[in-house]
């Protein structure tokens, strides 16, 4: 993150003495992909713009093991969990807000069992959370006309069934909000889901982001909307296919937001 962007690490409040209101869990894709770097800097001017005191773990923050798990190697899982339940237990971490479903998955669902109760949240529900409790407001009239058609993802909505949050914040913008046939809890995945984002699809008549990706063309919309890094870059190499990179963009939930505020 570049210097205008006001992020503290754990280590800082540690030696401050103070505890940050969550932690902010950036996740592989966010910390390391420039596309989803971008979404980890609208959230956090989001998060400025509330002025809520949060913190990064920085390089102290490493893979929750989602991937290894979904591959099936369940040993690297637990090491790498384990690893990082000490780290967020010696730091008495109580909230977790990430913008990645599937540390949210993990974080939220599989690390209880290992020792590691946090309340976690997705970016979604978290912004939610601040402008229902009027620390956050979102104004203006910037994507008035536009069609965004919202893309659930798979460990989001499907798994925890967290379809409103986004909804509502897209909604915030004075956009049209038009909807995929397949959506909410009949949604389709975007191809990348059970470390499937680390290979190549297997032979088929069409591959599974492209598939989605007709779906959501379907809704003739200016931009397809997400809530999440991986999503994201298929639901991008989707439009790709289809030769729409001119007339739809791909964003993340955060950006809209951070983009109707002029942030």
């Amino acid at each position: 993150m570049s210097e205008q962007l006001k992020v503290k690490t754990m280590q800082e409040f540690m030696a401050e003495g103070k505890q940050p209101e969550i932690l902010f869990w950036v996740g592989s894709a966010g910390s390391f992909d420039d596309r989803a770097k971008k979404i980890s800097r609208a959230f956090v001017k989001l998060l400025n713009k509330a002025n809520v005191d949060f913190a990064v773990l920085g390089t102290e923050e490493s893979s929750t093991g989602d991937v290894a798990k979904r591959a099936g190697n369940e040993f690297l899982f637990q090491m790498q969990a384990m690893m990082n339940i000490e780290l967020l237990n010696g730091y008495e971490i109580k909230r977790i807000v990430t913008c990645d479903p599937h540390s949210f998955n993990t974080l939220k669902n599989e690390y209880p069992s290992l020792g590691g109760n946090y309340d976690v949240l997705h970016h979604t529900q978290y912004l939610k959370e601040l402008i229902d409790n009027g620390r956050l407001t979102i104004t203006g009239d910037g994507y008035k006309g536009k069609r965004i058609t919202f893309h659930d993802p798979c460990y989001l909505g499907r798994a925890n069934s967290v379809f409103d949050a986004p909804r509502e914040l897209l909604a915030k913008t004075n956009a049209e909000l038009v909807e995929m046939k397949r959506h909410k809890k009949a949604a389709l995945c975007c191809g990348a889901g059970g470390a499937q984002m680390f290979k190549e699809p297997e032979k088929g008549d069409m591959d599974v982001n492209v598939l989605r990706t007709k779906g959501a063309l379907e809704t003739n919309p200016n931009i397809i909307a997400t809530g999440c890094p991986y999503c994201n870059t298929m639901m991008t190499d989707g439009i790709k296919a289809y030769e729409k990179e001119d007339s739809v963009t791909v964003l993340d939930v955060a950006e809209v937001l951070a983009n109707s505020q002029g942030l």
